[in-house]
């Protein structure tokens, strides 16, 4: 049954969007250098498709199964983003099942990196591009690698991993969004640390932070890709257990 929100899914994404605007212009920012993720989690197809025929084309994955019984729905000029926990034996049939995924954004150890690097190898597409997730907020409950152990998993990435292609970082935060800044403020560092050791700008190193709680305030704060879910398709459904 098709949540009574989603007739405004394409509204919302205009609101959502004027509010990057507004956040974008406090701070000085070129908006265009912001990108919005609509975050579907749990979401019918047809509300993704409101949102895509309202003009978007950026829309981000939790679940493997669900990206994967989603995109072949939809048009193929999407970019998909995978901003879930990866497990090993869902990355094949993650990229096998997604020949448009653009991003996994959620790339915390080299395990998963060297899967998707012989992964993208294997099938022969372009570099797959990646963030680093960094768990800023020291929670055991958030999954990332620790600030301090971030540098030498970007370095494995560009070093050994010539199918893939370091893009940023990327956290959750805290849910406490009181404490977000500081959650921020850690990634923003890393990126500084990270930029500086393996030769690269800052402009060419994004930062995934911000959802739909804080996400005005996180592009404040330096944030180019904000995933959205929310405050665009309304309160989530969980009809299945989530992926472990």
């Amino acid at each position: 049954m098709a949540s009574s929100f989603e007739g405004g899914a394409a509204a919302s994404l205009k609101t959502v969007l004027d509010r990057v605007h507004q956040a974008a212009d406090r701070s000085n920012r070129n908006v265009k250098e912001i990108r919005v993720v609509a975050a579907s989690k749990t979401k019918p197809v047809s509300a993704l498709r409101q949102v895509y025929d309202a003009g978007h084309r950026f829309f981000g994955e939790n679940y493997v199964q669900e990206i994967i019984d989603k995109a072949p729905q939809l048009p193929e000029d999407i970019e998909w983003h995978f901003i879930g926990n990866l497990q090993s034996n869902k990355v094949k049939p993650l990229l096998a099942g997604v020949p448009n995924l653009a991003y996994v954004e959620t790339v915390d150890d080299e395990k998963i990196a060297n899967l998707l690097d012989r992964a993208v190898a294997k099938i022969g597409r372009k570099p797959l591009k990646v963030f680093v997730e960094v768990n800023t907020s020291g929670e055991a409950s958030k999954f990332g690698v620790e600030p301090a152990l971030c540098l030498d998993l970007v370095k494995q990435i560009v070093t050994n991993c010539p199918n893939l292609e370091f893009c940023g970082l990327m956290t959750i935060g805290m849910l406490d969004y009181s404490s977000t800044p500081e959650n921020l403020k850690t990634l923003s560092k890393c990126r500084t640390e990270v930029c500086e050791a393996v030769g690269i700008p800052e402009a060419q190193c994004e930062l995934s932070m911000g959802m739909t709680a804080d996400f005005e305030q996180a592009i404040e704060m330096g944030s180019t890709n904000v995933r959205v879910g929310t405050a665009i398709f309304g309160p989530r459904e969980y009809p299945h257990k989530e992926e472990k």
